[in-house]
């Protein structure tokens, strides 16, 4: 058996040798696609692979913009870039970044992992800088790993598109994973459009984490989410920040919400889909 969603520096050193276990070093940076893998290259956790969000972990961007900044990859390629890698489904696997401002990009493979029907994945808590604090040692050497066989077993329910936000049923709680600055539509450093799907609550996903980077407890996370005992869906700017958040939902217990994997920038691809700005946090959620 292996720890969900989170292992600690601890648990990954005690197992580093295991031959089940796969690393994959998710670190990024939206406004340097290529920071990620230079601080890589530069250092990473003995063994670790190097997936990149843009190119590894999300699907070609539409010229509309159609499902987002990061769309899905579709299951097949994903698997094969899993499988490409070294990682089948007989792996456990292990997915770091440098949290807390980077702290989504893990997340992000977390739950495509699990969305692929692999529930065989763990975020390191505290990433990088939570190894360093253990102590964990560092290396360059870039590993090669035979290929493996990775055979998907999408799970559909767990994703939904902009048809099915509109439409979703009375009750269901709409969260927001963004910045509250960005949900409130006073600032929008990267889309195009300010403000937020109507009906939205806001949730911002940094505050899943502490001042290390590292997961708040359950308690923590079940007072983030309080009284969301209905339908839940999370999005966010791209579908990649909201997966933190989902991350969190797990700890608090809660393990059925859904992702609008296009998420802000899909939404208002459409310009006949309604925006509004403001405050709609004191919306009673019953």
């Amino acid at each position: 058996m292996y720890p969900t969603p989170l292992v600690d520096a601890q648990w990954l050193k005690a197992h580093l040798t295991n031959p089940r276990l796969r690393i994959v070093d998710c670190r990024f940076s939206l406004s340097d696609p290529l920071a990620g893998h230079f601080a890589y290259r530069q250092e990473h956790i003995p063994g670790a692979l190097y997936f990149n969000l843009e190119t590894d972990l999300s699907g070609a961007v539409r010229p509309d913009r159609k499902g987002g900044r990061h769309p899905l990859p579709e299951p097949q390629a994903l698997a094969q870039t899993l499988a490409n890698a070294g990682i089948g489904n007989g792996h456990f696997v292990v997915a770091y970044d440098d949290p807390p401002t980077g702290g989504m990009f893990a997340p992000r493979l977390w739950w495509l992992l699990r969305w692929l029907g692999h529930d065989d994945v763990a975020v390191l808590d505290g990433g990088i800088a939570a190894w360093k604090r253990a102590e964990g040692k560092l290396e360059t050497t870039l590993p090669t790993l035979l290929e493996a066989h990775f055979t998907p077993r999408p799970r559909p329910e767990m994703v939904l598109n902009a048809q099915a936000v509109q439409n979703r049923a009375p009750g269901t709680v709409l969260i927001d994973s963004r910045a509250s600055a960005r949900y409130r539509g006073e600032s929008e450093p990267i889309d195009p459009v300010a403000g937020h799907i109507p009906g939205a609550i806001n949730r911002d996903w940094q505050e899943a984490l502490d001042a290390n980077g590292q997961f708040r407890d359950a308690a923590s996370q079940q007072q983030r989410f309080a009284g969301l005992d209905q339908e839940v869906i999370l999005y966010c700017g791209s579908g990649v920040s909201a997966s933190a958040n989902l991350l969190a939902m797990e700890i608090a217990g809660y393990k059925k919400a859904k992702l609008y994997a296009g998420s802000w920038s899909d939404w208002i691809s459409d310009q006949t889909r309604p925006v509004v700005t403001g405050d709609e946090n004191h919306r009673s959620l019953h």
